[in-house]
This record gives structure tokens, sequence and C-alpha cells, in this order.
């Protein structure tokens, strides 16, 4: 997870409806996520050659009140997949901004802590490869109340936008993650033809954090409706 900080301006184009920006400290960010699926399952049902498969998507966060409660979730500008298939029924149904890529990823040696000596996700758009890389160092630990970690780890929510102005609204559970420390952050390659000229200016620059964080299995829950 690389995440940068950003102007609230760059964002509120893409807050779906009935949601607003959320911050950390006064600040709002762009998280730069790869991580990978593994047995998935789509209602209960494993998809052949869907089971296991890269993800590396562009993110921010977002909150919704209701009735006191405060749903603290996150919402995508851009999520990159390499199955066409997955691609094309979530732009159908959900309207999820994803995009087929051909991807690959490496992991290296795991330490004694259980995290690999590094972590590298990449993709090819039109010709050119970009990617996604870090080292973990020290121990895995629980990301402490209040801090940025916690503030990007910690969503049980999301919300997409929908074509006719409304927003879905989806529910997503998991235990809570281990985080580690990482050193040499890098994202390289051309992204501007995926993310725009703006964004891409302040993700080719130096994450104002990164960190790996060790996943889990997760639930993502039917959507509804909330707003239009």
């Amino acid at each position: 997870m690389l995440n940068y900080a950003v102007e609230p301006s760059l964002l509120r184009p893409f807050v779906p409806a009935g949601t607003e920006l959320d911050s950390w400290q006064g600040i709002a960010f762009v998280s730069l996520v790869g991580f990978l699926f593994a047995n998935t399952r789509v209602l209960g049902v494993a998809l052949p050659w869907h089971r296991t498969f890269e993800e590396v998507n562009l993110r921010f966060y977002v909150r919704r009140h209701v009735n006191g409660e405060e749903r603290r979730a996150v919402t995508f500008i851009r999520e990159i997949v390499p199955r066409r298939m997955i691609a094309l029924v979530a732009r159908w149904a959900y309207n999820e901004p994803y995009q087929a890529c051909a991807m690959r990823h490496r992991f290296g040696p795991l330490n004694g802590d259980g995290a690999p000596a590094t972590v590298e996700y990449e993709w090819r758009h039109q010709t050119s490869w970009a990617g996604v890389s870090a080292e973990p160092m020290g121990q895995g630990r629980t990301a402490a109340g209040g801090s940025q970690e916690a503030f990007i780890t910690e969503h049980y929510w999301g919300y997409t936008k929908q074509r006719d102005g409304s927003t879905f609204e989806y529910q997503v559970a998991h235990p809570t993650w281990r985080v580690w420390s990482v050193q040499t952050p890098r994202l390289t390659g051309d992204v501007s033809p995926l993310y725009g000229p703006e964004l891409a200016r302040i993700l080719n620059g130096p994450p104002a954090s990164a960190f790996l964080a060790d996943g889990s299995a997760v639930t993502v829950y039917t959507p509804s409706r909330i707003a239009r």
C-alpha cells in the first residue's frame, strides 16, 4: 500500500452521491494497492480460471453517516485485473472502474515473521509495463488505533458511483490485518494513461507512507442502492 497526500479538489469529482470525502488528521489520501485474490468464490461458487489473480487499484476514502453510525469506506478510481471477463462483468453489473491488463507478481522468500523479502505487482497497459513494489522490514504488528495505518486498512464499507447518479453501498468483513513497515517503495512506468496527468504527477512523487498488510479471507456482501 503506497499512500499519497492529495488536494481534496482532485478527488471530489469521484466522490459517490450520499458520501463525503474522508481524511486523516485533515489530510486526504489516495492509495495504490496491489494484492492477490486467492480461492475466490462468487456467491459460493468457484469459477474456473478465475480463482487466483492479481489486482492493483487506486482508491481513496469516504464516509457516510447512517442513524448515528459513521461508515468509513473506500471508493475506487481504477481497478486493474488480468481477467477480461471479471472487468466486463464488474463494469456492467456494478459500474466498478475495472480495466483488464496483462499482470504478473513476484514475492521474495519469507522471513522469520512471515513476510516476503519483496513484494512486486506489475501490469502492462498498451505496450509498456508499470509496477509497484516494496521491501518489508521489521516485525508485523497490529495498526495502532488512530494511526495512519489504521485509517488506510480499517474500512468495512465500499461505495460505487452508478451511471444514473445513484450509489451502490456494500459491506466488507475481514479480521484486522498485521502491517509491516517497508523500505524502497517504488512506482515505475508511465501511469498517466490510466489515471490522468494530475493524479499521475502525484503518484510519480514520493509517497507520504507505505506499508505491507498480510491480508486475510474477505467477504464482500451484496450491494444496495442508497442515493440518486
